[in-house]
């Protein structure tokens, strides 16, 4: 699994028009699911995103989790962030896990990290055209890979 995480003021996720997530301080999370992705990875991931010590303390140094901030997560689903682009100019989507493996893994996910995140979740929906706003704080955005655990 493959994340670009990112430290907000506030964001949201639009669908055909209509709000269908959106918080205030706290994480916008993308999230790609590839081929090979287990719920080791989903479990690692929701953890470390739970953890993760990216919101400024009192002496503005970033030291403090979500949770320590009292911020929620928006999750939305991205396969392109699988995206191969060594050959041609066209990216190739290969690794992207298709809907039947991607969809319940994404699912299992969410669970894991609204176990993680104690003012929970929201989310956009798999596979939607959606439009994602967001007011990218610091900026600060941090990508986590789960290949890459060690």
């Amino acid at each position: 699994m493959r994340a670009v995480i990112q430290r907000v003021i506030k964001a949201s996720v639009e669908i055909e028009e209509k709000v269908e997530g959106e918080i205030a301080v706290g994480l916008l999370v993308l999230v790609g699911i590839e081929d090979a992705d287990t719920e080791e990875d989903a479990e690692w991931l929701a953890r470390k995103i739970g953890t993760i010590r990216i919101f400024d303390d009192g002496e503005g140094v970033m030291n403090l989790s979500v949770n320590e901030a009292g911020g929620k997560v928006l999750v939305i689903s991205q396969f392109t962030l699988h995206a191969k682009t060594k050959k041609g100019t066209r990216p190739s989507y290969i690794h992207a896990a298709k809907p039947h493996l991607a969809i319940p893994m994404y699912e299992k996910f969410k669970l894991l990290l609204s176990a993680n995140v104690d003012k929970g979740i929201e989310s956009g929906v798999f596979g939607a055209d959606m439009k994602v706003s967001l007011v990218n704080d610091g900026p600060v955005t941090i990508i986590i890979d789960t290949k890459n655990k060690a």
